[in-house]
């Protein structure tokens, strides 16, 4: 009996550590758990931590990319296909590339001179031929004429073992406004040395047309008192005075252009009729004409009032009926204007002289360009009318063929 005794409570000794051993277990076991769990936290707070930084990088990237107008891409080498990653150049309708497509089929977009360059550029690129691939070219918007700059660059990101490209990266950005700011530069330097050439030609020019007359006074001047014979005398004065006209003229033109120009000279406005100025302007050239020569007039009416700058309108027909009476040997010479049409009143002045070769047309207007150097002149004339007709809200211009005459004309705001 005793033994039995001894052997339950042996028996129930073993339970007991058994107990206390899983248990201990249990307990070590819930510690490790919970560690682990600890564990297993602190690295998942660490991973979305790393999440939301990637997160506002790449919401920063993607602010920059929109910023600069870009577009990201890849090109898989092995097939040729082009993926766009992000794309933010300024939309446009049709879109902007083709994506999934071969690079040669996004070339395609482009302007037909640019194309191909474009294409041949990036297929070397991608098979290594060359390290570097940057391009400017001109993108066709679809359904019209025009284009769009843009400019690319990429890099080779990753090769096989044998160096080849199996993955090139690029950028694109429209940069049509920096084209523009280009062209403008351009065309300001164009008009920087065109104005210093003019400046050049017109110090020349003046140079030559001042001395002209100017040699001419200093020179009768000088002999004047040398000379006896009354009508001799009487000559010589008369061509003093001649060569100061020309001078004054020449003076007064240029004066008039800088005025105009410059804007420092207003539109003095006045309402009066065109045709008794006209017959004004006849009666004081009709002393000028070449022997032959017939200067009359031809009015669409009666009385034609008109509301513009007197003076301007007469100095531009003066200088037209000048130059009608300086090239016409032979024939006729008509002062007019055509009815009235949509506000606006067109006069003309019609000669049968050498005329004018359709090269010449707008050269004619230009400062100092003088279709014969034989004929006195400055050649400002011209370019002097076509300043005041502009300033009239008008422009000035020429019908013509050489040797069969010319008709000037003068269409303003009536």
């Amino acid at each position: 009996m005793t033994n039995i005794l001894l052997a339950a409570s042996q028996q129930t000794f073993d339970y007991q550590i058994i107990i206390w051993i899983v248990g201990i277990l249990i307990v070590l076991a819930l510690v490790a758990a919970i560690f682990w769990q600890l564990k297993m936290g602190r690295q998942l707070r660490e991973e979305l931590a790393q999440l939301d930084g990637e997160k506002k990088k790449d919401v920063e990237f993607d602010f920059v990319l929109k910023a600069m107008g870009l577009s990201v891409w890849h090109i898989n080498t092995d097939t040729g296909e082009l993926f766009f990653d992000k794309d933010f150049r300024a939309q446009q309708e049709g879109g902007n590339g083709l994506d999934g497509e071969t690079f040669g089929a996004n070339a395609s977009l482009l302007v037909e001179e640019d194309a191909v360059r474009v294409a041949k550029s990036l297929g070397d690129f991608c098979a290594g031929r060359t390290d570097e691939y940057h391009e400017l070219y001109r993108v066709k918007v679809p359904h019209s004429s025009d284009y769009n700059w843009e400019e690319s660059y990429a890099i080779i990101t990753e090769r096989d073992i044998s160096g080849r490209p199996t993955r090139v990266v690029g950028t694109t950005q429209r940069v049509d406004e920096r084209k523009r700011l280009e062209e403008a530069l351009k065309s300001a330097l164009t008009k920087a040395e065109e104005s210093d050439r003019l400046k050049s030609a017109f110090i020349a020019n003046m140079s030559h047309e001042i001395r002209t007359p100017l040699n001419a006074i200093i020179g009768f001047t000088s002999v004047l008192p040398d000379i006896d014979s009354r009508e001799e005398r009487q000559e010589l004065i008369n061509l003093i005075q001649e060569n100061n006209q020309k001078l004054l003229r020449i003076i007064d033109d240029v004066m008039n252009i800088s005025k105009i120009e410059a804007g420092k000279e207003q539109l003095q406005m006045a309402t009066f009729d065109i045709n008794v100025i006209l017959d004004e302007l006849v009666s004081k050239f009709v002393p000028l004409v070449k022997p032959g020569v017939t200067l009359s007039t031809q009015y669409a009416a009666p009385q034609q009032d008109v509301t513009t700058d007197l003076t301007r309108v007469m100095e531009t027909l003066e200088h037209l009926l000048s130059n009608a009476v300086k090239f016409t040997d032979q024939g006729s010479i008509v002062l007019g204007y055509d009815a009235v049409s949509n506000h606006r009143l067109h006069l003309w002045v019609r000669d049968t002289g050498k005329g004018v070769a359709p090269e010449n047309h707008e050269r004619i207007f230009e400062r100092f360009f003088k279709v014969d150097e034989f004929i006195p002149g400055a050649g400002l004339g011209l370019s002097l009318c076509r300043v005041m007709a502009f300033s009239l809200g008008g422009q000035v211009g020429v019908e013509s063929k050489l040797g069969e005459g010319s008709t000037f004309w003068l269409d303003i705001p009536a």
